[in-house]
């Protein structure tokens, strides 16, 4: 059974419409024949993303989203850690909305869970396309 649960970690902030994301995230694997075992999205502050990135991948810097994989070969099983105050400062550089930037952050770690790289310029510019085919899904 496809499960996706919303958390926070260290700041209180509640996803606009849980029923319209969590089906818009079923869409994206099943776009990509990923079936869902257990997806956790966790909002967090800068700080406490920081401490996970220089835990976890010995980064000193800040970050929208990590994505943690539990490896399990019958489908998506992971953990997606996304700073809020870090999409809010993405959306007004890009001159985004909001929820458009958090969609797209949330496709991102989404694709990062599938097997998506973007160390690359060949990946990032993959990733985009993913990314934007991602958003068309909404």
């Amino acid at each position: 059974m496809a499960t996706v649960n919303y958390c926070n970690a260290d700041i209180i902030f509640k996803i606009t419409n849980v029923r319209k994301t969590t089906s818009w995230i079923k869409r994206i694997c099943k776009n990509e024949n990923v079936p869902i075992i257990s997806l956790n999205i966790i909002f967090c502050s800068d700080s406490y993303l920081l401490g996970l990135n220089n835990k976890f991948l010995n980064h000193n810097w800040f970050t929208d989203i990590l994505s943690f994989d539990n490896e399990n070969e019958l489908g998506l099983d992971g953990e997606l850690y996304i700073s809020i105050p870090r999409v809010k400062e993405n959306a007004k550089t890009y001159k985004q909305e909001f929820d458009l930037e958090l969609r797209r952050v949330i496709a991102h770690g989404l694709l990062h869970l599938m097997g998506y790289g973007d160390k690359t310029k060949t990946q990032k510019a993959q990733m985009n396309l993913k990314e934007n085919t991602c958003l068309e899904l909404w």
